[in-house]
């Protein structure tokens, strides 16, 4: 099988940019480039920080150099995915009246965006100059709350998202204040190399995994692990990787080096549910990935590690899913 595509991932940056906005986002993908590497994988993404000035200062006033210029030529192709950051600037407002911000809504203007390909990521009022370059009329997008009006105003013909962490709205990706360009990116982290990976990141940057009060629930690989404690996140990491292997409290507390009723006890104080529960919701999760994928209900059932689709359906009941497994199932 072909090793999966390197994502070029271009951080626009006019000066004054906020440093939060986009060393965040950077350095959780390197820490995710670190994960895959460990697990025997190639790197996923290429970082490239981009502007119209070789050098800038930024919202802290530390100088950056050695940007590299705008690409002249960023064309949706499936072989080469791109992935364009514009980040948040300083102010009330988003000033656009000026040569640098110009020179990038001028490149913005000259994209094509398409999902897997091409895609755009906004964080914070980073939103703002995609609105100002026409990139987001029909989207739902979000940003900064302060700047909610305002987007509202430069882009009447888009869907303005107030209260949410971020939004999806493929190609288009948006985020609302600063830090949150780290939870977005954790997402696109999560869809691209997988939810083990993403908790992983999340684990090394100590972050918590959030979502905003009206965003689906989280997946329970990405649940259960807003804690530091590194043995839990151990067992919690191989029961992601290999949720088929014929896992019992007793080998996970082996991996932990304790004894199976302590392992109990730290699930229960740091993850809030107890280590077969655990088990149970990652391989539903599993099952219900392998239903969508057209697999049937055996199938599913073998690929996430039950014993039967007896099994399956038992887990699929007791934890309250709608309908039945082979409801799931994508035709």
């Amino acid at each position: 099988m072909a090793a999966p595509a390197l994502i070029q991932v271009h951080f626009v940056l006019l000066p004054n940019s906020l440093i939060l906005d986009w060393a965040g986002p950077a350095e959780a993908l390197r820490i995710a480039n670190q994960c895959l590497l460990a697990q025997g994988q190639p790197e996923r993404f290429a970082l490239q920080f981009v502007g119209p000035d070789g050098s800038t200062a930024t919202s802290v006033g530390a100088q950056l150099t050695g940007l590299q210029p705008l690409p002249t030529a960023l064309t949706a192709r499936p072989a080469t995915p791109h992935w364009v950051v514009l980040v948040g600037l300083p102010g009330e407002t988003i000033a656009v009246d000026n040569a640098p911000a110009r020179a990038v809504l001028h490149w913005l203007r000259g994209l094509r965006l398409v999902t897997h390909q091409l895609e755009l990521v906004t964080v914070c009022a980073g939103t703002l100059l995609a609105a100002h370059a026409g990139l987001l009329k029909g989207r739902r997008v979000t940003t900064h709350h302060q700047h909610l009006d305002e987007l509202r105003a430069v882009e009447p013909q888009c869907e303005v998202v107030a209260n949410r962490v971020f939004v999806e709205d493929a190609p288009v990706y948006s985020s609302a204040g600063v830090t949150t360009g780290i939870d977005l990116v954790l997402q696109r982290i999560a869809d691209t190399c997988g939810e083990p990976i993403a908790a992983q990141v999340a684990q090394t940057m100590v972050v918590a995994l959030r979502r905003g009060p009206h965003d689906p629930e989280l997946s329970p690989f990405l649940s259960y692990r807003n804690h530091l404690h590194p043995a839990l996140h151990r067992v919690q990491d191989a029961v992601s990787l290999d949720p088929r292997a014929g896992w019992t409290v007793p080998r996970m507390a082996d991996m932990a080096h304790t004894s199976p009723r302590h392992l109990t006890r730290l699930f229960m104080e740091y993850a809030q549910i107890a280590p077969l529960q655990y088990l149970r919701r990652i391989r539903l999760a599993v099952a219900q990935t392998a239903l969508q994928s057209g697999h049937n209900v055996n199938h599913a059932a073998e690929l996430a590690g039950f014993s039967s689709d007896t099994q399956l359906r038992r887990a699929w009941h007791q934890l309250g899913l709608p309908g039945a497994p082979s409801q799931a199932r994508q035709r």
